[in-house]
């Protein structure tokens, strides 16, 4: 396990300092995933949907999460910012909320019919802004790069 220190990095092997700002991989993983949102962003713009709604969108898709709580899980939110992505959604005809039959006491996020046809067409974009922003990687790098981010982000399991 990582462990900062107040001027430098310690990996619990070795004592390297980080002399500059743009060394710490906080500063770089911060600064990659605002590059990458802000394409996606801008990419999914034509469908008038964000970054987040598009993983609350695949979420359902993917996984078939119909429970709120359930869908900020799998995207790693807390449950307050879910309400309000889901409150935007329902005011753009993506989602409704509805009664869970089953149990009463919870809501249930149902695909409107406009969420549904978005699918094919917003995976495709997604796939494509993945293919751009991975091209400077050979295959063999992109299976690293994901296996490195999974592992860090395991270390918060």
């Amino acid at each position: 396990m990582a462990v900062f220190i107040a001027d430098g990095f310690f990996t619990g092997r070795e004592m390297s300092a980080v002399t500059h700002l743009k060394d710490c991989i906080n500063y770089l993983l911060t600064n990659a995933q605002h590059t990458v949102f802000q394409i996606l962003k801008n990419d999914l713009k034509q469908f008038d949907i964000t970054p987040v709604q598009y993983g609350v969108l695949k979420s359902i898709w993917e996984y078939d999460l119909h429970n709120p709580k359930d869908i900020a899980d799998c995207l790693s939110l807390e449950n307050s910012t879910i309400s309000g992505v889901l409150d935007r959604m329902e005011s753009k005809g993506l989602i409704t909320r509805e009664i869970d039959n089953d149990d009463r006491r919870f809501v249930k996020v149902c695909l409107t019919d406009r969420g549904r046809e978005l699918e094919g067409s917003v995976i495709e974009v997604v796939d494509e802004v993945n293919r751009r922003v991975l091209s400077q990687f050979s295959d063999e790098e992109v299976r690293q790069i994901r296996d490195y981010l999974r592992k860090i982000d395991n270390e918060s399991a």
